[in-house]
């Protein structure tokens, strides 16, 4: 008679809360080894058609006429611009600058017909004007960018002046 028998109580709310630490923590060191081991270097994301170019929304930058702001909005979607307008245009700009609303006009049907900046056409003697105004589109895509190095570049409002 030298075998003593033992008896052990397991109580189930102690198994059951030992099994939930332990899939907790076989989960914990699973996700900590996923997030430290190096990544492979992959492709490079292409920005086609499929993806998207844009944040969509409405960004505007302002430009300063003298003593007046004038807002460009330019309006789009996750791959296209879809529209680009002058906003709070007073009178007291429209009179100063004639040239303005026909030069964005023109221009904002090139951007939205061409949906790019390049290859934008302007007569000469409206030059400057459309010059500030493509500079002042630019910023606007520029803040609805999805790539972090054209983010970067337009930061909070951009602040444009003429003369």
């Amino acid at each position: 008679m030298g075998s003593k028998t033992k008896i052990i109580v397991l109580h189930l709310k102690e198994l059951i809360y030992t099994a939930i630490f332990v899939l907790l923590g076989i989960l914990f060191l699973v996700l900590v080894t996923l997030m430290l081991l190096p990544q492979k270097p992959g492709e490079k994301p292409d920005f086609s058609e499929t993806q998207s170019r844009y944040v969509p929304g409405k960004y505007t930058t302002s430009l300063r006429l003298g003593s007046d702001t004038v807002d460009v909005e330019v309006v789009v979607d996750a791959s296209n611009i879809t529209s680009v307008r002058l906003v709070n245009l007073t009178q007291v700009v429209a009179t100063m600058y004639p040239l303005m609303e026909p030069c964005m006009d023109t221009i904002a049907e090139q951007i939205c017909e061409k949906q790019s900046l390049e290859d934008i056409t302007y007569p000469d003697e409206n030059q400057y004007t459309s010059r500030l105004l493509l500079k002042a589109v630019e910023a606007a895509l520029d803040k609805a960018a999805v790539t972090p190095k054209a983010r970067s570049q337009a930061s909070g409002s951009e602040y444009l002046g003429l003369l």
